[in-house]
């Protein structure tokens, strides 16, 4: 048999030969032009940032002109063709581009997390005593910038994700947040509470002592700002017009800067997101009840946008072909992915361990997650937020629980679920260390016994169960609570929000959507009585606790409103929170009362020595017309005598 190669091999080898040489000599080439007194300077792109040059000046307008575009594609060497390796494009998942940073509930606080949603699950970055929300990664992937709470007031920070190392970019007792990047990863827009207002404002990191510059001052709250990648926009959420809209600021513009996109009346729209090549611009936006996510294209200003799907908060894949968004529901939240172009979903919606507090999605490798700094965080055990603490029943069966006494609370029977006591004392601890008022000292209703009645329509109700409760609905008339309207699959639901004691930052956020006007009932408009009333004219002011939010991650749910809600007060349920822990009204029942209190029994009528007269059916009678019959004289017989020999 012979010992030579076979052709095919053969041919193999010598091609990668080929090859091989082929880039010793462009190598050779690119590094022979560039090379002085012995050293090896590899080719660069021609594009630097210029920010270091900026020389400081008292003119806002003159700095913001100052700002460079975003480098374009042909200031970028292009590697060369002839030897690029490419993997066809139906074995490459979109979904496995870069990876993704997100803010979500984690026990009491808000983290950082990274996520791949085919090679890396749900990683901790950040595991302090501390919330840290509205992460965005820098253009060149190795930096977050997000806003935190770390020393008791909300302050921009970045995140190097090589030595993870924080650096504070903003100190000031006012909130700070939203942070977006600009092109060139040397500026930020981020949006701030001043003068009892949201604006917007730009800071330069690579000159932290340089002032930031004020983007917007108007009498309506501006928030949410996008930095577009092309430089020379910046996309925001305003309510100039009356409605949460998009609006758009150009940098090179003085008179006539702002420009309002895509008008949509009768809706609120949110959190917008320009596409990586800064011609697309998505958002979500919610009206009649749904949650939808639209773009725009920035080329063709008078286009409608386009519906993606359903869904909020979207951010856009690094090559602009799909969206992962949020996906909402009353109590639990969810993460999906939509191809721009239409079609099925490419990612199924996977379960949130929390809220979602903000999301970005770049380009970029992953960090280095085992360093000793994110591998503690990501390692760290998040302790249980309460533990139930089972008292025995001693009188009934030993399958039944008991109600127990709640310390300290005013209600007609402040008495609550043995398995929820504990999670309703902590939660109640948290939210007045949060609010710096206590809310829940005074009841509406905690535990109601089967012998009192409730309002109609809530029969079925879970306070029934011991599992519930309803705070006091007061504080809206006073101006102590805000009461925001969202919408599920039909069904109405509130987030609730409580004015903080101390308005000095220190405590709750701003608003960012107007809340619910019951009150506009009232008014003598017809068509807002029927509506239930009408979203408030204006955003209040002031620092607000998010009291849905902080109750669910203590396994508090809200409820949804009656059907009945928009003419009948009690039933927007606004102020009712259980803890079902996946149980059915019926069977958190049966946790305390045994299975016969749902049959019904036969009434049975008490006999008695007095006779009743059985009820007859009685119809009254048509009066009819009576005729008087007349008399007629009735002749008497007479006798009238035969003649003789007759017969009779």
């Amino acid at each position: 048999m012979s010992s030579r190669n076979p052709p095919h091999i053969t041919l193999t080898l010598r091609s990668f030969l080929i090859l091989l040489l082929i880039q010793v000599l462009i190598i050779f080439v690119l590094v022979w032009p560039n090379t002085t007194s012995g050293q090896t300077v590899l080719p660069t792109s021609s594009y630097e940032p210029t920010f270091q040059e900026i020389q400081p000046s008292s003119d806002p307008q003159e700095i913001l002109s100052s700002i460079p575009e975003a480098p374009t594609a042909t200031q970028v060497p292009p590697l060369p063709t002839d030897i690029m390796l490419t993997v066809p494009a139906e074995f490459v998942s979109p979904l496995s581009e870069g990876w993704l940073v997100l803010a979500l509930n984690d026990g009491a606080y808000t983290h950082l997390f990274a996520y791949q949603p085919q090679t890396l699950p749900l990683t901790r970055l950040t595991s302090n005593p501390w919330d840290d929300r509205s992460p965005a990664i820098s253009p060149d992937g190795t930096r977050v910038v997000f806003s935190s709470r770390q020393n008791g007031y909300w302050d921009i920070f970045v995140l190097d994700l090589n030595t993870g190392q924080q650096t504070r970019i903003t100190d000031t007792a006012e909130y700070d947040g939203a942070p977006s990047w600009s092109p060139d990863g040397s500026w930020l827009v981020y949006e701030t509470y001043s003068n009892n207002n949201l604006e917007l404002f730009i800071r330069s990191i690579a000159d932290l002592n340089q002032p930031p510059i004020q983007l917007t001052q108007d009498p309506a709250a501006d928030f949410s700002p996008s930095w577009s990648p092309l430089g020379r926009q910046i996309a925001f959420i305003s309510n100039r017009s009356g409605e949460d809209e998009i609006w758009v600021a150009d940098l090179d513009k003085i008179d006539d800067r702002f420009r309002l996109i895509a008008p949509a009346p009768k809706s609120s729209q949110q959190h917008p997101v320009w596409s990586p090549d800064g011609n697309m611009l998505a958002w979500s936006s919610t009206r009649s009840g749904a949650t939808d996510i639209f773009y725009w294209d920035s080329r063709q200003p008078d286009s409608l946008p386009l519906r993606v799907g359903t869904g909020s908060w979207p951010v856009w894949s690094p090559s602009g072909s799909i969206m992962i968004s949020q996906v909402e529901e009353p109590n639990r939240n969810y993460l999906s992915a939509y191809p721009v172009s239409g079609g099925n979903l490419l990612l199924p919606p996977v379960v949130l361990p929390g809220m979602l507090h903000g999301l970005d999605w770049k380009a970029s490798r992953l960090p280095d997650l085992l360093a000793p700094v994110f591998l503690s965080a990501a390692q760290a055990a998040n302790p249980p937020l309460w533990i139930p603490e089972i008292t025995p029943n001693a009188e009934g069966p030993a399958d039944r629980l008991n109600v127990v006494p709640i310390a300290d609370v005013d209600a007609p029977y402040p008495y609550l679920h043995d398995r929820v006591d504990e999670a309703f004392q902590v939660f109640r601890s948290r939210l007045s260390q949060e609010a710096g008022w206590d809310i829940l000292g005074s009841l509406e209703n905690a535990y109601v016994p089967l012998t009192s009645s409730l309002p109609p329509g809530m029969t079925d109700d879970w306070l029934y169960t011991g599992r519930a409760f309803t705070f006091n609905t007061i504080p809206v008339t006073a101006g102590w609570m805000a009461v925001v309207r969202e919408e599920f699959s039909g069904q109405t639901y509130w987030r609730v929000y409580l004015k903080s004691r101390y308005q000095d930052g220190s405590q709750g956020m701003p608003l960012h959507l107007s809340p619910w006007d019951f009150n506009a009932r009232s008014s003598g408009n017809p068509q807002v009585y029927e509506q239930g009333g009408r979203l408030a004219a204006v955003i209040p002011s002031g620092y607000w606790v998010d009291l849905t939010d902080l109750a669910n991650r203590y396994g508090w749910e809200r409820q949804p409103a009656l059907v009945n809600w928009r003419t009948y007060f009690q039933g927007a349920r606004f102020n009712e929170l259980a803890i079902t822990e996946g149980l059915d009204w019926r069977s958190a029942l049966m946790q305390l009362y045994p299975a016969e209190i749902f049959i019904t029994s036969t009434p049975m009528v008490t006999p008695t020595y007095t006779p009743t007269p059985l009820p007859t059916w009685y119809k009254t009678r048509i009066p009819t017309l009576t005729v008087t019959p007349s008399v007629t004289p009735t002749r008497r017989p007479t006798w009238t005598p035969l003649p003789p020999n007759t017969t009779p």
